[in-house]
């Protein structure tokens, strides 16, 4: 209850209330013999004095109490000053009122001016061992001294510490008027979270208006406490959390082939509160410019996505060099992924990445576009039927080689499934089902259409009509239907061979035949293509048997407990007819008269049979060994710990009764495994089990056959390993905390698909990417490929080795504070580095330093950035940047 005293009272407050005339107000509690009116016998239950009276009155409380009580409590102990009006609070002291909560080593509580003054405490030496602390719904400070009225919430503070945002504030006296606004005498202010920040910007006088914005007077810099003669008028600090609209301050750069440049240059726009807007660009002193413009939109549970679009004029050289050239090129991304919550059942993605075939390559500083060669593009809309077994999918894809200039569209692409329904399944039944219940059947339809056009051809000065008619008559479509039935059957042999027949139909729509004529005059093949509505059809049965086989090896007096080798064998079974021979063709391929059949509908060679028919027996075993192990150091069931030694290795091939000859296809041998849990190694090979003549043609006769016993020839095989070494982390929740950060800003709608804008990001932020918190890591993959060709003077064969390259990426700490990494890729045929990218980083607490360097390559260049981390002083930063082109 509201009360015109400052704090809850320690002691029974006297009643305040004059006795009424003519009664005696020292008459015992409770004596009724005075009573007027009273019954004077004292005949039970006629005391009319025992009965509950209520008095009501109207009490006016005055215009100067609190709006609320006021608690307080103190761990050592309380002083009550009753003639002078005031309360004092020591050791570990807790003052609340409404929602503000003040802690101090000592209070003075003033009952008369309702002012509470919070005092610190120091130690012999004088320092400061325990401040006061103001704390409110909406701000919250540290003091030395505090002094503040509850009832007009005016407060004084001295040597006071609080926080804004990301803004430090430190004032040597603190005046707030009201809730919302504070004036600061001998102000400095940081984003360096330190008692004794080591860098601020120091100003004789400050105004912040809580949580929007902090107006400063003439402002100078300090570096660990010494003054930089550097003056800035005012300051203007927005403080408001969240998206604000704002120009983007550019970065100088020079370049030896554009000259000097101005980088980032721009304007952010939030226009509303799911959708924001970028725009900027570079200028340069030769006559080079790129604008790009940038959207991220998110609106939670429905939808999130991004739209980069850039266009960049680029000039290499001068006019009169020989290798002067001025293109303009573009590049457009966009990323759009839907809420499965939106709506049920639909779903709409977009993954874009496309533009002119020498963007990549002309991108400055950025190694991983130089390289980068293949872009690919993925639209989708898809819906699902509720309780139906109806799919429907619409896409469009795109593809283009930079190296080639190659471009290939597929749209629209059709999709529309039945999933598998089980038509003499009884719903009504009761006990085991019949074998035929299980029998199932689905639809799979599809429609594609493709055009391929390459990005290098000029056509011209009115290009676009001619262009677009190329596309039309380039265009291929095709659609294809299958009806695959299957049969879920019991295992057999007491559950240890799993049977699985099936059935299939297949059909294919196709716009053009190809037909392949020897040209005798030209000594080459000729292609002739006819436009039309053609069929392929395919029909196929199956059966097919797995099973698996253990065998155990156990150990005694041993680490190793076990070895456990698992061999999964297939046998299968198919038979397909010929249901297209009209459309079998065959054509000479070379100057020896060897006659190939092909499939007229696009199906390419069929070699050495005019016949598709097939009754073929499908093999293959595939193998993996485990270890149980028992370790050193735990105890109990985490001692025994299982060991994939081989994940799976194995083989398959085929057998075709009905062909004439070449029955056997060629095997497919395949090893994967994970050595010490951190090399990984997949590697596969085809043997080809055929004898070959002298000019390199298979001939029918096995290669085991004769003399000598073999296998087979490798005709073509690859083997890929990869690699992750790292120290431990120092701190294991701050290494979790560190990679949910960077998994969050790789995964932001603003920086997806833009692998440009995102590399810019990582170099003005590293701190966010570079570890300090683990002392080295270093990260390693390879690959290696062959094909077996025939020598050109038909000799033998010899194999043609694709070395690739080593590519590595780690780093380490030079000290705790300084770190190493870098990345790049070892071209083993050349024996050069394909690119390396290398950067030196240092942690300096509250700033960041960054060197990166990329020396090899088209694109070279050397940058130096100094900023601090808080995004709100990021614009104060010092960046370098010089681009080196050519080789």
């Amino acid at each position: 209850m509201p009360h015109r005293f400052f704090g809850s009272p320690l002691t029974t407050i006297a009643d305040t209330i004059p006795p009424r005339p003519g009664t005696d107000s020292n008459r015992v509690k409770g004596d009724t013999s005075r009573i007027p009116g009273a019954d004077s016998t004292g005949l039970p239950g006629t005391d009319t004095s025992l009965k509950q009276k209520t008095d009501t009155f109207n009490l006016k409380l005055s215009k100067d109490s609190l709006e609320a009580p006021l608690k307080y409590e103190a761990a050592d102990s309380v002083i009550v000053m009753i003639r002078a009006k005031k309360i004092y609070l020591y050791g570990k002291t807790k003052t609340d009122y409404t929602d503000i909560t003040l802690t101090a080593p000592k209070v003075e509580m003033d009952q008369a001016t309702q002012v509470v003054t919070a005092f610190n405490r120091k130690d012999s030496t004088g320092k400061v061992i325990e401040s006061a602390h103001f704390k409110s719904a909406d701000n919250e400070f540290t003091s030395d001294t505090i002094r503040y009225n509850f009832k007009s919430q005016i407060g004084l503070t001295k040597n006071t510490f609080t926080q804004q945002g990301e803004i430090l504030v430190i004032g040597d006296a603190v005046k707030k008027v009201n809730q919302n606004t504070t004036f600061i005498r001998g102000a400095r202010f940081t984003t360096c979270m330190l008692d004794d920040p080591h860098f601020a910007f120091v100003t004789p006088k400050m105004k912040v208006i809580n949580q929007k914005l902090a107006i400063s007077g003439p402002a100078h810099p300090e570096f660990e406490g010494v003054p930089v003669p550097v003056y800035l008028p005012f300051g203007f600090f927005p403080l408001s959390q969240g998206r604000h609209s704002g120009l983007l301050r550019p970065n100088f750069i020079t370049d030896e082939i554009r000259g000097l440049g101005l980088q980032g240059l721009g304007y952010y726009k939030v226009l509303n509160d799911y959708w924001d807007a970028e725009l900027s660009g570079d200028i340069f002193s030769y006559g080079e410019w790129a604008a790009g413009l940038r959207t991220t939109y998110r609106k939670i549970y429905k939808y999130n996505g991004s739209f980069n679009l850039t266009m960049r004029s680029s000039k290499q050289n001068f006019k009169g060099d020989p290798d002067f050239f001025k293109s303009r090129i573009y590049n457009v991304t966009w990323n759009h992924t839907m809420d499965s919550r939106a709506r049920p059942g639909i779903n709409f993605s977009a993954n874009v990445n496309a533009g002119s075939t020498r963007y990549n390559r002309l991108v400055p500083g950025n190694a991983y576009l130089n390289y980068q060669n293949l872009l690919g593009s993925s639209i989708t809309f898809s819906k699902t039927w509720k309780n139906k077994p109806y799919n429907l999918s619409v896409s469009a894809n795109h593809s283009q080689n930079n190296n080639l200039g190659t471009v290939n569209l597929s749209l629209p692409n059709l999709a529309f499934t039945v999933s598998t329904v089980y038509p003499f399944q009884n719903k009504n039944r009761a006990g085991a089902a019949k074998w035929y219940e299980n029998l199932g059947i689905a639809y799979n339809g599809t429609f594609s259409n493709s055009i391929s056009f390459n990005d290098t051809i000029s056509y011209g000065k009115n290009g676009v009509k001619p262009f677009f008619r190329y596309l039309l008559d380039t265009a291929q479509w095709s659609a294809q239907h299958n009806i695959p039935i299957t049969l879920s059957l019991p295992p057999i042999l007491g559950g240890k061979v799993l049977v699985a027949p099936g059935i299939s139909y297949s059909q294919s729509w196709i716009q053009r035949t190809t037909r392949y004529q020897w040209n005798d005059a030209l000594k080459k093949v000729d292609t002739i293509t006819s436009k039309g509505v053609f069929i392929d059809q395919r029909g196929s049965l199956s059966l097919s048997f797995n099973t698996a086989l253990f065998g155990t090896v156990q150990f005694k007096k041993s680490r190793i407990i076990a070895l456990r080798h698992t061999v999964r064998p297939m046998v299968g079974f198919s038979y397909t007819p010929d249901l297209n021979k009209a459309h079998i063709r065959s054509s000479q391929v070379d100057t020896t008269g060897k006659i190939l059949y092909y499939n007229e509908i696009g199906g390419g060679f069929l070699y050495n049979t005019s016949s598709r028919r097939s009754g073929a027996m499908s093999f293959g075993v595939d193998n993996n060994i485990e270890m149980k192990i028992r370790s050193r150091k735990d105890t109990g069931d985490l001692a025994i710990k299982r060991v994939k030694l081989i994940e799976g290795f194995g083989f398959s091939g085929a057998y075709d009764f009905i062909r004439d000859s070449f029955r056997l296809t060629p095997i497919l041998i395949y090893l994967r495994t994970t050595l010490f849990e951190k090399i990984n190694i997949n590697a596969s090979a085809n043997l080809n089990p055929y004898q070959t003549n002298s000019r390199g043609y298979d001939i029918p006769r096995y290669a085991w056959q004769g003399g000598k016993f073999r296998l087979g020839r490798l005709t073509s095989g690859s083997i890929s390993m990869s690699t992750n070494f790292q120290s431990k982390p120092k701190d294991s929740k701050k290494d979790a905390a560190r990679k949910k950060a960077v998994e969050e800003r790789l995964n932001d709608p603003a920086l997806q698909g833009d692998q440009q804008r995102l590399l810019e990001y990582m170099q003005q932020n590293p701190s966010q990417f570079v570890d300090f918190n683990i002392d080295w890591n270093l990260s390693l993959s390879y690959s290696l490929s062959f094909v077996s060709r025939i020598k050109p003077d038909f000799s033998g064969f010899e194999k043609d080795f694709t070395l690739g390259g080593v590519s590595f990426n780690g780093g380490f700490n030079l000290t705790p504070k300084w770190k190493l990494t870098g990345s790049g890729s070892y071209d083993l045929e050349t024996l050069k580095l394909q690119y390396i990218s290398m950067s030196i980083n240092r942690d300096m607490h509250c700033w960041q330093l960054s060197i990166n360097v990329i020396p090899v390559g088209y694109n070279r260049s050397f940058n130096f950035s100094i900023s601090p981390k808080s995004s709100l002083l990021q614009d104060l930063k010092i960046n370098r940047t010089r681009y080196f082109n050519g080789y």
